[in-house]
């Protein structure tokens, strides 16, 4: 049978648009899911109707950070606190979980997830098996890399000192009551610096070039510029010097945050390097919330499959919100043993009307 695989990211799905009192909910910020349920049925029917599919979950398909504990957004995350979580997601997300199982009740179908900096939760043991009683299947879960057929897939939080994992203690259990993830410095600076901003401008992280905005926010928002500077200041002087046995960090990895700090970092060198090894010819990442193709030879490629969720451009040529619902489509030819990926963009089926969104 015909073997074909996709790959998405950074769908980001939090607790729905509604909350459960009926207001909405600004934080989401998944706006699609019609349109990934659509998606899933295209590649389940027609001529892949007898194909065998993989769906490949390249990280932050759930949005753990954005969600809440009772009220509180906690950087201290047990495995109790994510099972209460994921609950929550999967009860605001309701058809897309639906559309999951029917994809993976079908024969040959199957699905893989590979876990990113937003979803680290999905470590724990409890939430992958209540993930897949939920599904109906055995999702086979990748903790950082997901390789096979000279293809290299990985979310790509690795390569960005801000919130790189250490492979070696996914949990921190020193010293504490009882075992907690051990977030990297982003998943800390997320939750305890950006959600107070979010709060107020829920747009912040939506915005590209970063620079631009922030020149933006100087000239026409000088007060709360200048404030946010100093507190900016604040935390990285107190996360510097603060003995937390909560926070497993040291001072060279926080320098290097700095060094490296960057909104949405560029890894195509960090694709280039990994391409170096022989035995691989495709690289895919997600992370960046930025589509991309590179070609470094004609058997050396790299993609990133972008973002499921809106962004909007303050660069003249590209001036307002942008959407590409991108994935990349890794389809084996017949007599071929390696996969040749491209670069898609899933536009739905044709409707006569549907919501605007409002953020």
């Amino acid at each position: 049978m015909r073997k074909i695989k996709l790959v998405i990211s950074d769908l980001h799905l939090g607790l729905g648009r509604t909350l459960d009192n009926g207001a909405s909910n600004s934080l989401e910020e998944f706006y699609y899911a019609e349109k990934f349920v659509e998606f899933l049925h295209y590649y389940m029917s027609g001529e892949y109707k007898e194909c065998n599919v993989e769906l490949i979950i390249n990280g932050d398909f759930l949005n753990f950070l954005q969600v809440d504990y009772r009220g509180h957004f906690l950087s201290v995350c047990t495995e109790s606190i994510s099972i209460e979580k994921l609950k929550r997601i999967i009860d605001g997300h309701r058809i897309v979980f639906d559309a999951l199982k029917r994809f993976a009740s079908v024969e040959g179908n199957s699905i893989v997830y590979v876990v990113g900096n937003h979803d680290q939760a999905m470590l724990w043991p409890e939430a992958k098996a209540y993930l897949n009683q939920i599904l109906g299947t055995a999702v086979r879960f990748k903790n950082m890399v997901y390789f096979f057929d000279g293809v290299h897939i990985e979310h790509g939080h690795m390569h960005e000192a801000a919130n790189r994992l250490d492979p070696r203690k996914f949990f921190l259990k020193k010293n504490l009551p009882e075992p907690i993830l051990n977030l990297p410095f982003g998943a800390h600076f997320f939750v305890e610096y950006v959600m107070k901003i979010k709060q107020e401008h829920p747009y912040v992280d939506k915005i590209r070039p970063f620079h631009r905005m922030v020149r933006w926010l100087i000239f026409n928002e000088t007060l709360f510029s200048v404030r946010n500077v100093f507190t900016l200041i604040y935390y990285f002087v107190r996360s510097t010097f603060r003995k937390d046995p909560r926070r497993n960090w040291s001072f060279k990895r926080i320098m290097q945050v700095i060094v490296e700090s960057a909104v949405f970092p560029d890894l195509g060198e960090s694709a280039r390097r990994i391409l170096l090894d022989e035995r691989i010819h495709t690289v895919i990442f997600g992370h960046t919330h930025v589509y991309e193709y590179r070609q470094w030879a004609p058997d050396k490629e790299y993609f990133n499959t972008g973002t499921w969720t809106e962004l909007t451009s303050i660069d003249l040529p590209n001036l307002g919100k942008i959407t590409k619902l991108t994935y990349v489509l890794l389809d084996y030819q017949e007599g071929q043993d390696r996969p040749r990926g491209r670069l898609k963009e899933w536009r739905g089926y044709h409707r006569i009307e549907e919501d605007v969104v409002i953020s």
